[in-house]
This record gives C-alpha cells, sequence and structure tokens, in this order.
C-alpha cells in the first residue's frame, strides 16, 4: 500500500497570498521551497500545469503563534492570473520530509 503524504497545512502556512491557493498550487510551492531550503538556494522557476513562476527563499525565520519554520515568497502565474504568496515551511513538516525515506534513483539510460 502507498503511502500518502501528509496534508498541505501540515508542510506550510501561509503567510499571505493575493490569490486563493489549492491544495495542488501549494504542494508544488511547497516542493520547490523545500528543494530551495536543502540545497541553500536563493531562488527556483517554477513551471507546471498549475502555475509558472519564481519561488525564492528569504532566508529568515519567522514565526506566527505557535507555527514557526523558513520563509519563501512565490511570483506567481495562474488561470487566475498574477499573485504573490508568502508563506513558511513549518518545522513539522520539515522533520516530516526528513524523516521519509528517499525517492528512489531514477533509471539512467544509455542513449
Amino acid at each position: 500500500m502507498a503511502e500518502q503524504s501528509p496534508p498541505y497545512w501540515v508542510l506550510i502556512s501561509v503567510l499571505f497570498s493575493s490569490q486563493p491557493l489549492t491544495s495542488g498550487l501549494a504542494m508544488t510551492l511547497h516542493q520547490v521551497a523545500y528543494d530551495l531550503y536543502r540545497r541553500g538556494d536563493s531562488v527556483q522557476p517554477v513551471a507546471g500545469d498549475l502555475l509558472t513562476g519564481k519561488v525564492h527563499n528569504l532566508r529568515k525565520d519567522v514565526q506566527m503563534g505557535a507555527i514557526s519554520g523558513p520563509a519563501f515568497e512565490a511570483e506567481i502565474e495562474t488561470e487566475r492570473g498574477s499573485g504573490v504568496v508568502r508563506f513558511l515551511l513549518t518545522r513539522q513538516g520539515l522533520e516530516m520530509m526528513e524523516a521519509a525515506p528517499p525517492e528512489p534513483p531514477r533509471p539512467r539510460y544509455l542513449n
């Protein structure tokens, strides 16, 4: 039985969004931000069926009540237009991601 990923609200907490976020959009932003966090990079483009744009690692931790974590900002274009999303990766979500088994290696093709 395949293990389900946790719901997006456990992984990220949205501080501000000029557009309503769907769960798919939130999970896409989470994945890009998590990759930035792990690599320590500043910015990464994001593109897919749901959106295009950039995610910026703000390189600071923020706290909202009992929730804290590294902060990010995304400039996005969706079917609803352009927008800005400010969010943080929750400490609980980071711990869950670090405890998850690594993705299996992708097959290498020789051609």
